[in-house]
């Protein structure tokens, strides 16, 4: 039954071109321009702040809401751990793993694909996720220019399909006619 699942899930999420390891260049090799300032105390505590309450524990079985009541000490710690991870690239093996439990979509659910599976994810990797994400959103904005769509609110795909509509049916009333390149990189 096992390998069963295995199978499932391995063809579920692999997908080609996907590296076995993730490679983290040597930090000497690193542009101090790049690599950017530590993480703050002050983005530690907005992201905890908004953990939601009442999650699945992870591997390390310490709520989401447990994380909200750490004193000036346990934020201190967590900043000095959180700082090594993102000073070394390395995470802890705690961190990494995950558990995955299937949960059934049909009452009768025999074959793998009537199920669904959600992963539990230690909340303190997701506070680093969340923390690394944030960091890299603030790097990708100063790319993306200001006509570019993108999953952020008020740059969502339906504003850029509004405004084609609004784009094609003018260019309908003055009978002209309309290219459009869609590039997705």
């Amino acid at each position: 039954m096992f390998t069963i699942w295995e199978n499932y899930i391995t063809e579920l999420h692999d997908r080609p071109n996907r590296p076995e390891t993730l490679e983290v260049e040597p930090e000497e090799e690193v542009d101090s321009d790049e690599k950017g300032p530590y993480i703050l105390q002050s983005e530690l505590e907005k992201a905890i702040k908004e953990m939601i309450n009442k999650k699945a524990t992870g591997d390390d079985n310490l709520p989401g809401d447990v994380r909200k009541l750490l004193g000036e000490g346990g934020l201190k710690i967590m900043i000095k751990l959180i700082n090594t991870i993102y000073e070394t690239g390395e995470w802890t093996k705690d961190y990494t793993e995950v558990t995955m439990i299937a949960l059934k979509k049909k009452p009768q659910a025999t074959k793998c694909s009537d199920h669904r599976t959600i992963n539990l994810i230690a909340q303190t990797a997701k506070i680093v996720a969340k923390l690394l994400r944030r960091r890299i959103e603030r790097k990708i904005e100063d790319v993306f220019g200001v006509d570019q769509f993108r999953f952020k609110k008020g740059k969502g795909t339906r504003n850029a399909i509004g405004m084609l509509r609004i784009i094609s049916e003018r260019t309908l009333e003055i009978d002209e006619e309309l290219s459009v390149c869609f590039i997705d990189w």
